[in-house]
């Protein structure tokens, strides 16, 4: 295949790159920054490109295409032993890399290698002679076209610079579901003080990336916009948001959707030549999802850029 002639973007053409890097070297050892790193991207970037890209994570992506080859080798090249396949694919355990192959195809290596490839020919359909995977590249344009196309019918996105905001926040260190607790708090300190009205913003802050920290060391901080000098008692602290170029994209969504809006919103960033900085991007809302006719936040997502 001619990539030239059927890659339609930057960001297809970067993440090809570490496609391609990790089918041909499946027997090393493969990490996010190391993959990143071929794409040009930052890890905390490449992951939500990669996902929105492939619909598997990297980690997943791996493992699946170790599993893949090894499936290829063990049917095709039979004078390999499953020792010395399981080692070809990137596997330093014979009983790891045993487990995730019967998880992954429901039979043993050592059954698949006694028999005949034809029994199972669905297993390869996507191999390639001598044990190497095609690359299924019209799907993964398929995939970005349509993650463009969602980000354009659910998204009203423009360029500009988000003002000084003041606010009054609580620091959450843990998984992200956990952040709605944090959130009640927030309003159980801010309600008797009159700050909870109509015209009330909370904004979230990501501090970490959910695909590169582990979940209980996730940071976020859950934040109310402040319009006036309030003291502050117990966990609120108050923190200053400089004015920040942005893209800021407007969406009305469910709370199943925020993952495919930032993917999409990292994806369109990328697509029309925008680096992000390294402040942190954060969420604006501006309505009470619970009030909404279909349980659906109005909110804005902001990624801070150079």
């Amino acid at each position: 295949m001619n990539l030239n002639n059927t890659l339609p973007n930057s960001t297809f053409t970067r993440i090809c790159k570490a496609i391609i890097y990790v089918e041909e070297n499946l027997d090393k050892k493969l990490t996010l920054t190391a993959v990143a790193k071929k794409a040009y991207f930052s890890p905390f970037h490449f992951h939500r490109l990669f996902k929105a890209v492939t619909n598997e994570t990297l980690h997943n992506f791996i493992n699946r295409k170790r599993i893949e080859k090894a499936a290829s080798y063990l049917m095709h090249q039979k004078e390999k032993t499953i020792t010395e396949v399981s080692e070809m694919v990137g596997y330093t355990s014979l009983s790891s890399f045993s487990k995730s192959f019967k998880k992954f195809y429901g039979i043993s290596p050592e059954k698949l290698k006694k028999e005949s490839p034809e029994k199972y020919s669905k297993i390869c359909k996507t191999e390639s002679k001598k044990g190497q995977v095609v690359v299924t590249f019209e799907q993964y344009i398929c995939n970005i076209h349509k993650v463009l196309n969602w980000f354009k019918m659910n998204a009203k996105t423009e360029i500009k610079k988000v003002p000084r905001l003041d606010v009054a926040y609580i620091s959450h260190k843990g998984k992200m579901e956990a952040i709605g607790s944090i959130y009640n708090k927030l309003v159980k300190w801010a309600t008797p003080k009159g700050l909870i009205n109509n015209q009330t913003r909370m904004i979230t802050i990501y501090h970490d990336s959910p695909k590169i920290t582990d979940p209980n060391n996730l940071r976020m901080s859950a934040c109310i916009v402040l319009n006036d000098a309030i003291e502050i008692d117990g966990e609120i602290n108050l923190k200053v948001l400089s004015p920040a170029k942005c893209i800021v994209s407007r969406f009305e969504i469910t709370p199943f959707e925020f993952q495919q809006a930032w993917e999409s919103s990292f994806v369109w960033m990328t697509e029309n030549d925008y680096k992000k900085s390294e402040v942190d991007p954060f969420e604006i809302y501006y309505n009470n999802a619970a009030e909404h006719p279909e349980n659906k936040f109005i909110v804005d997502l902001c990624i801070p850029i150079l």
